[in-house]
């Protein structure tokens, strides 16, 4: 099967690739220019050459395609450089879907988001936004929603990694968020942490089957874990010890919203509103169904942090 990738050089799309040449398809890989060495087996994939605001380029990537993946999603926005979730979150992927129509592309698949929303963040609504507009294009779609995805980033932002060099690795107590005025719960918030590598492996699997066609799939690891129990297992996995200090969420929110414009901090105030939402789900029994067994967050499978964790 011909599969036309959007994101392919992203974290998860790396792995997209992987999966979509075990399973014994093509990619066609859509890769800013210059960018070529990004992607993953590229001697294995088609690469085409552009943007997903350029629509020729887009136009380029599906055709002949039997089926297409949009796997383009940002965590921050950086508007003066055009990066922003609108442009790519809903207006990308509604390009790649009307050109996928034209095409005559028989399958669709989005990586959307655990949480979205109406009257969410820019991020949840965005995502939301993609996944009405596929809806309604007549496309045989399938919508994925992870919660937090972790494994080896590759080179590439992935979320463990982020943790542990903005928090865990720094000599100062790692911030175990509250709501209200009063500290009970610190820490408590729940997300639900899934492999990349089953994330691919889902996704490509569901290419042969017609049962996952018109259907919204959550995607979570075997269990939910605080975010205090996930900045602990951080820990364990790289030698050190975390000590938590309780930390007003609101306090850090208001502080972010006020330095988002100059991008001094690590994180936004949207990214802190989503974290002390939750994101769980479970996704068990659609991990069997697949034949996949979950990869578990724990210590043994975040070793590839050790590689930096003392650099």
């Amino acid at each position: 099967m011909k599969v036309a990738l959007f994101g392919g050089t992203g974290f998860v799309g790396c792995y997209l690739v992987d999966a979509l040449l075990a399973h014994g398809h093509q990619p066609v890989v859509l890769v800013r220019p210059g960018s070529e060495g990004k992607v993953e087996r590229g001697d294995a994939c088609e690469l085409v050459a552009g943007t997903i605001a350029e629509p020729e380029a887009v136009r380029h990537t599906v055709a002949g395609a039997d089926a297409a993946i949009y796997a383009i999603g940002i965590l921050k926005e950086v508007p003066r450089r055009g990066i922003t979730f609108a442009a790519l979150h809903f207006e990308g992927a509604r390009r790649a879907m009307e050109a996928a129509t034209a095409a005559g592309v028989k399958r669709f698949l989005l990586m959307s988001a655990n949480g979205v929303k109406a009257d969410g963040t820019t991020y949840q609504r965005t995502k939301l936004q993609a996944e009405q507009a596929l809806q309604a294009s007549g496309l045989a779609w399938t919508i994925f929603r992870p919660s937090v995805i972790f494994g080896e980033p590759r080179g590439r932002m992935e979320f463990v990694t982020q943790l542990y060099h903005q928090i865990v690795a720094r000599p100062i107590p790692a911030p175990l968020f509250y709501t209200g005025l009063w500290p009970s719960g610190a820490g408590a918030t729940l997300l639900s942490p899934i492999h990349v590598h089953d994330v691919a492996e889902l996704f490509v699997r569901s290419l042969a089957r017609p049962d996952a066609v018109g259907q919204i799939l959550p995607l979570g690891g075997a269990r939910a874990l605080s975010w205090k129990e996930i900045l602990q297992t951080i820990g364990r996995a790289t030698h050190r010890r975390v000590v938590g200090l309780p930390t007003p969420a609101a306090a850090v929110r208001a502080v972010a919203r006020l330095l988002d414009p100059l991008d001094l901090l690590p994180v936004t105030a949207d990214q802190i509103t989503m974290l002390m939402e939750g994101n769980t789900c479970d996704a068990t029994a659609l991990l069997a169904t697949y034949g996949i067994e979950p990869i578990p967050f724990d210590a043994p499978h975040l070793a590839y942090l050790t590689v930096g964790a003392h650099s």
